[in-house]
């Protein structure tokens, strides 16, 4: 009997204990890594590389690298966003550079780095910034139209949907958002966008539902995404970072990148490829034929199994694509 009453104990002990947060657990409040085991195996990370995570956010696959590195291993973190920097390993081996992305190869360089081993790139927005109310990423909070990665910038969702012509709004809404009536939600943010205010979220939806189709919550959040795309310039910024990608690996290494957009990740397939964004024709009368710049390893992107599906819905629209320098 005092037997059975010690394990009685010990059970109720355990059954209370609340443990510390851990880092990994941090890091998962903050973002859940998409494709993790993927890209980071895709990566085939020497011990002693030289690796950037151009993404950085709460950390995941930057200590899967870490893993993987020994003593003489570097990584090379980036993060527009200064919430990710709380999201720090204590680890010499990682640097942590506050800028967006698209200047990776200047950042490079003040770091005495000329050529990298390896390039992660995990795209779109992290949990936490869709979390955070105030942001203004999220339709299911209500907060100023903002929707900037990076908070030093002025551009803002607000000024893009006050001060953009007809047609630029249509444009943006039908290639990033795939908007369904996108000339007519273009023509009608123009004709109300100085009588009703469309500074906060829920002053913006409740001025629009008239031209809503559909489901209102997928609606607006194809809506948001076209917004989010054009005041981070998250196309541009890809492209950038690509070709000075083709310049900065080491013939061997490789670049992987999660895309959660058809139009990045046409722009991924095709630089792989063609190490071009524009498509290559050919001509008749020319034999004239660029060296591809890249081996692809991805044929066909990696998508999230099952059990991640389960687990992060997020992951559903995720594609990794992966290459190599020749």
């Amino acid at each position: 009997m005092a037997k059975k009453k010690l394990d009685r104990q010990k059970s109720d002990a355990l059954s209370t204990f609340q443990p510390e947060e851990t880092a990994a657990e941090s890091e998962q409040a903050y973002h859940v890594p998409v494709l993790l085991q993927e890209s980071i195996d895709a990566l085939q990370i020497k011990p002693d590389g030289v690796y950037v995570d151009c993404t950085f956010g709460g950390g995941g696959h930057s200590r899967a690298v870490l893993a993987r590195l020994n003593e003489n291993g570097r990584l090379y973190a980036f993060d527009q966003d200064e919430d990710a920097r709380r999201n720090l390993p204590d680890d010499s081996r990682v640097v942590f550079i506050q800028q967006n992305f698209r200047h990776i190869r200047r950042f490079l360089r003040l770091e005495n780095i000329k050529a990298v081993d390896g390039i992660l790139a995990d795209l779109g927005v992290s949990s936490h910034q869709f979390d955070e109310a105030d942001r203004g990423f999220s339709i299911r909070y209500d907060a100023e139209m903002d929707m900037r990665m990076d908070r030093k910038q002025v551009h803002t969702a607000y000024e893009v949907v006050q001060n953009y012509t007809e047609a630029q709004l249509h444009k943006l809404f039908e290639q990033f958002g795939e908007v369904t009536n996108a000339k007519t939600l273009a023509k009608t943010i123009v004709a109300v966008r100085n009588t009703v205010s469309l500074k906060t979220i829920d002053g913006f939806k409740n001025a629009l539902r008239a031209v809503v189709k559909g489901n209102p919550n997928k609606y607006f959040a194809q809506v948001f995404q076209a917004l989010r795309m054009e005041v981070n310039e998250e196309v541009q910024v890809l492209k950038e970072m690509l070709e000075q990608a083709a310049s900065l690996l080491h013939p061997g290494g490789r670049i992987a990148v999660i895309t959660f957009h058809s139009i990045e990740d046409r722009i991924v397939k095709r630089f792989f490829k063609e190490g071009s964004f524009e498509e290559i024709v050919d001509h008749p009368f020319t034999n004239e034929q660029k060296e591809a710049v890249f081996k692809i390893i991805t044929k066909k992107p990696i998508v999230a199994q099952q059990d991640e599906l389960r687990r992060n819905t997020r992951s559903r629209s995720a594609k990794l694509r992966v290459a190599e320098k020749r």
